[in-house]
């Protein structure tokens, strides 16, 4: 039989989308199977990025590089990441999920292998290259092992939680991955990475999915177009996170980066918009719908940014490290998985925008609360508002994801534009979120720097008590009046720093406030528009979103 000849199918068993699995009936423990494995592979495929971006200041030292160097292996990983699926898609589609499935896992588990070998910086980033590419293979396949799990009424369950687990990595490897570095530097961290790149690799092996159809999807034109499109990327994510390294007007080979990058998306998407059968619809994707779609999702990523520029930065410039902020990571993990269930148990068609205004309020509600914070702040002092900030990043997701589906179910040959609007968002929404807010706490530190060491000067007879009151631990120990003084002055621009930094973070905070009070505002708008403000024609167009449109995310 030609592999390409659409299987006849039951009503039950039909996949949404060549190379997406079918969908049969299961037995309960079958479907608990199915769910294990879906957590399993769910998270190796976050843990892969997020024990690195987690590490990377204690990463530094062992690789011998500068901050600005290190900042290369996140960014080497969401080059690729971002532009895997123009590939991976089509790859499901004409060559089948099993052999697709078992290629990606035993590259994955190579690539963590490779880890163990890396010893320098240069080898380091072509490696997070490699797997920001297999990576986004894992991310699929745990939604597909999270369908199989659920029965076809709460699909739209699975596909939350499918979407959702990736989002506990982060905290998750806060939480152990310094234990990991005292086992064995990054090497520990590597190990681990193996560990759980064999454990997905035998699960799958064990438990296949079902079968799907096949159709012959690659044209010559679709490598032409991810070339121009994933060295486009590659070029705005370099920019995106060495700028506050090297600073954004300072170093020529951002501006060369980012002028390259015009050129090459924009050959992309002419190649794409004139072609017969694209592999990327851009005027579907230029439409109004996705456009608003596209703002709301952008937004929502980067006031998300909050929880690891934001509270995490904070508490490391006031010089505490992982271990001591265990229990505020806790209770992140803790909102994370309650805002992951929550969304998963409410989730309907009819609420994904009021879901959506429920997670921003929750990020605006936190990041409110951390902006009164000062130089006596602990982690203790943020459990509510990060547990709240926890909670909004997972609640959002799901429904972010299923706002559009409807769109492609209606046009089923945009999933791959679909795909790519939604990783640019999420990938590129996070790098610009987190360059964006550490490029604002630099600047307003320097800001309030100025502003509290241009009053510290002798005539004024409060900075004196403080100069005494600061050279006080030191007198017993320091004879000479000249070095004591010194010292001193030292103890006092310390503080004066510190108290710049606490300042900083708090406008920051205050940005992601009210940047989230504006999200709030747009989607309100944008749904005022959807239900009330469109012309006729659009408004009286059959709804198409329904629990079946959870059969299938890519």
């Amino acid at each position: 039989m030609d592999p390409y000849t659409p299987h006849r199918w039951q009503p039950h068993e039909q996949p949404k989308f060549p190379g997406s699995p079918s969908t049969p009936h299961h037995p309960i423990h079958r479907r608990i199977q199915y769910g294990m494995v879906g957590v399993v592979v769910a998270l190796t495929g976050g843990l892969s990025n997020a024990l690195v971006t987690a590490n990377l200041p204690y990463l530094q030292g062992s690789l011998g590089a500068d901050a600005w160097e290190m900042a290369w292996l996140p960014a080497a990983y969401v080059m690729t990441n971002v532009s895997a699926n123009l590939l991976l898609v089509k790859f499901r589609q004409q060559f089948g999920l099993r052999l697709y499935t078992e290629i990606f896992l035993v590259l994955y588990a190579l690539i963590a292998f490779a880890h163990l070998f890396v010893s320098d910086l240069g080898s380091a980033i072509a490696v997070r290259a490699a797997h920001g590419f297999a990576g986004a293979a894992l991310t699929t396949l745990g939604v597909y092992y999270m369908i199989q799990a659920f029965p076809a009424q709460h699909r739209l369950k699975a596909l939350a939680f499918g979407w959702g687990l990736s989002q506990l990595a982060l905290p998750l490897g806060r939480i152990f991955s310094t234990d990991l570095l005292q086992f064995g530097e990054w090497r520990g961290l590597y190990l681990f990475e193996l560990g759980m790149a064999i454990l997905a690799l035998a699960c799958v092996l064990v438990l296949k999915l079902p079968p799907g159809d096949r159709i012959k999807a690659f044209e010559k034109l679709d490598f032409v177009t991810f070339l121009l499109f994933a060295s486009g990327t590659s070029c705005l994510a370099a920019v995106l996170s060495l700028g506050r390294y090297l600073w954004w007007t300072e170093s020529a080979i951002l501006g060369i980066a980012l002028a390259a990058s015009i050129p090459l998306l924009i050959a992309a998407a002419a190649i794409e918009h004139y072609r017969a059968n694209p592999l990327v619809s851009t005027r579907w994707l230029a439409s109004g719908t996705m456009l608003r779609l596209a703002l709301s999702v952008l937004l929502i990523r980067i006031v998300l940014s909050e929880q690891s520029v934001g509270a995490t930065g904070f508490m490391q410039a006031m010089g505490l490290n992982n271990d001591q902020m265990f229990t505020m990571l806790i209770l992140i993990l803790s909102g994370c998985i309650a805002g992951l269930v929550a969304s998963a148990l409410t989730l309907k068609p009819q609420v994904i925008p009021f879901h959506l205004l429920i997670a921003v309020s929750c990020i605006a509600i936190g990041a409110f609360m951390d902006a009164r914070s000062n130089n006596l702040t602990r982690p203790m002092n943020l459990y509510f508002s990060q547990s709240l900030l926890a909670f909004g990043s997972t609640f959002f997701l799901a429904p972010a994801m299923l706002a559009g589906m409807d769109k492609v179910l209606a046009q089923p040959r945009n999933l791959i534009s679909f795909i790519v609007l939604f990783g640019m968002t999420q990938n590129m929404g996070g790098l610009f979120g987190t360059a964006m807010l550490n490029t604002l706490q630099i600047w307003r530190e320097k800001f309030h720097s100025s502003h509290l060491v241009e009053n510290l000067t002798l005539m004024n007879p409060q900075v004196v008590a403080r100069l005494k009151a600061a050279a006080l631990p030191y007198a017993h120990q320091i004879g000479d009046p000249a070095l004591l003084d010194s010292a001193s002055m030292r103890a006092l621009s310390a503080a004066a720093t510190r108290e710049a930094t606490v300042l900083s973070y708090n406008d920051v905070f205050l940005v992601i406030g009210w940047l989230a009070i504006f999200t709030l505002a747009w989607i309100l708008v944008d749904h005022y528009w959807q239900q009330h403000g469109r012309p006729a024609a659009q408004a009286s167009a059959p709804a198409s979103s329904s629990p079946s449109v959870s059969q299938d995310q890519a």
